[in-house]
């Protein structure tokens, strides 16, 4: 049996500047463990902002969020930066990385943040994690002298280094040219295909969410369909 590991149920949100619109419109789905899951729809339909919601990084909104069977609606800013920090890795269309740190440097911030392991043991884990993106070899280059498409590599392997529940994307090929998004397209899939890593990404790209396991669509702040066909 599948086993549900996100959740959303009504959610509603609104933006109150310069007047009061409701961007996000009953929103309901969920998303299963080792899914790969592609949220598509016209610029200003809401999937970014859903993004957000779904992430816990925005938590003005209606209705309730579940991750891990966790109702995470209504909990104080600290837990849910702990909890963020433990269950979501992030990939974003720009990488982020600190320019004057190594690329496993990179990797091992979120780790050094959460506590759980040794530095060694964190150093380990990260070695490991760009051995697994084929990236290891730049382990101890400074993060701006790495190509572009070997930066959104060190910005997956930092997504990982937590073993989070669920990798979040937006845009995450946005930035790079056909071969490395094939290239991310790829690494994702080999991640929820022998990992079971649930991924969840906002994208432009057609050809990316088609290949996806799962498409949901979206139109003017609600979901037209949670399995779309491209």
């Amino acid at each position: 049996m599948k086993r549900i590991v996100l959740k959303a149920n009504k959610i509603n949100k609104f933006f109150y500047e310069p007047h009061k619109f409701q961007v996000l419109k009953e929103i309901e789905f969920e998303v299963y463990k080792g899914e790969f899951v592609s949220l598509i729809g016209k610029s200003g339909c809401g999937k970014s902002t859903l993004l957000y919601v779904l992430s816990t990084m925005d938590t003005d909104y209606e209705g309730e969020l579940y991750i891990n069977q966790e109702k995470l609606t209504g909990k104080s800013q600290n837990f849910l930066a702990n909890f963020r920090n433990q269950h979501i890795g992030f990939v974003f269309q720009f990488h982020y990385l600190l320019p004057e740190f190594t690329a496993l440097q990179n990797v091992m911030l979120p780790a050094l943040k959460l506590g759980k392991y040794s530095f060694k043991e964190i150093e380990e884990r990260a070695y490991q994690k760009l051995k697994l993106l084929g990236i290891h070899n730049q382990a101890l280059k400074p993060s701006n002298k790495l190509s572009g498409g070997q930066q959104q590599r060190v910005a997956i392997a930092r997504a990982l280094i937590n073993e989070p529940t669920i990798i979040m994307g937006d845009e995450p090929t946005g930035n790079l040219d056909s071969v490395n998004t094939q290239n991310v397209f790829d690494i994702f899939r080999e991640l929820t295909r022998t990992y079971h890593q649930t991924i969840i990404t906002v994208t432009h790209d057609k050809e990316f969410a088609r290949n996806s396991d799962r498409i949901i669509e979206m139109k003017d702040g609600t979901i037209l369909n949670t399995n779309a066909k491209l």
